[in-house]
């Protein structure tokens, strides 16, 4: 009997959102998977747990998307991929202030070769990892696919802008190829097994890893940037979203692609509830019954006061919408740090 499978290519598979959107597609009976990653910021380890979790051993290289001829090779050597979903990037806001240069060449340049790659070997569909931070400091909340961009407020956020604008160009020169961008507000969590999570080699600059680090006392303390901002308590506002309803909406939207009359689409994904700073550290507290020692600082250059998602257009057209609340969420990332202590001691 013929293989109905389609293979999708997932770049950056062994990062954050990468991992669980993995996970997803192997649960899916449509999909095989392979992946490549140049490890940069993440372990091939993060395959093995996959496999734990899915009993399904994931195909991968060790490919830097930046070296063009080696990405040719790649997608020679794999000819039946007819899908990507592309996750490899660099996503720090603060190491995008310090190293600009280094932001703007991986996150483009990969981005450029990886289209060029897809048009030479005819792949119809793309899913672009793309994030909230495109909108800038926006005066409207919620914020919806239409809310004009504002300045972009770190080189990372404009690596998406232009990304956006990479891609929504390609596709207008296609034929037959179709993409979706999706806006990521704050992906947060972790599978509900335990086993994967939120684990780069770099010190992480989000919430969450922070909170949960400082928790198990890895770190002494964190900070929290920002006791000014014209919010209810001072500190930025974020729309926390579970990092497995987001890999759910990547399998969403491959299936949208298969039918939809347009070529390039973006959706939000979020929950739409805005949530603080100090309101995140509070609710992992009634959580795990631990409050992590931080200490109040100054505002960090690149991050924007308050954004939240209007979430509407991608539960009519995609049928997605978040299933956790906030107190799961920080409830899924302590578990899965309590986990990955253990198996590092």
């Amino acid at each position: 009997m013929k293989n109905t499978k389609q293979t999708i290519l997932v770049t950056g598979g062994a990062g954050y959102i990468g991992s669980h959107t993995i996970i997803e597609l192997l649960q899916n009976p449509s999909y095989n998977v392979i992946s490549l990653d140049n490890f940069s910021n993440s372990s091939a380890q993060t395959y093995e747990r996959i496999e734990r979790i899915t009993g399904q051993k994931v195909t991968y290289t060790n490919t830097d998307l930046c070296d063009a001829s080696a990405l040719q090779q790649f997608f020679e050597s794999n000819p039946d991929i007819s899908g990507i979903i592309h996750f490899a990037a660099f996503k720090s806001v603060p190491d995008s202030v310090a190293d600009p240069l280094l932001y703007y060449r991986n996150n483009i340049v990969s981005l450029i070769n990886l289209l060029d790659s897809a048009g030479t070997h005819h792949i119809s569909k793309i899913i672009f990892s793309s994030s909230c931070s495109t909108y800038g400091n926006i005066k409207k909340l919620p914020v919806t696919e239409e809310t004009p961009f504002q300045k972009a407020e770190s080189p990372y956020a404009y690596t998406k802008v232009v990304g956006e604008r990479i891609l929504g160009d390609y596709i207008s020169s296609c034929n037959d190829a179709k993409a979706i961008s999706l806006r990521y507000f704050n992906p947060v969590g972790a599978h509900k097994s335990g086993l994967i999570g939120e684990d780069q080699i770099n010190p992480p600059t989000n919430l969450v890893p922070l909170i949960t680090q400082t928790a198990i006392g890895k770190r002494k303390s964190f900070t929290v940037f920002g006791s000014d901002y014209n919010t209810r308590d001072g500190s930025c506002i974020r729309d926390y979203v579970h990092v497995s309803d987001i890999a759910n909406a990547h399998v969403l939207a491959l299936q949208h692609l298969e039918k939809s009359q347009k070529s390039y689409d973006v959706f939000n994904l979020g929950t739409g509830n805005g949530v603080s700073v100090l309101e995140a550290i509070d609710a992992f507290k009634k959580v795990s019954g631990i409050t992590p020692n931080h200490v109040i600082g100054g505002r960090r250059e690149g991050d924007v006061e308050a954004i939240y998602s209007d979430c509407s257009k991608v539960k009519k057209i995609l049928n997605w919408e978040a299933r956790y609340n906030l107190e799961e969420m920080m409830g899924s990332a302590w578990k899965w740090q309590q986990w990955l202590d253990k198996e590092q001691k």
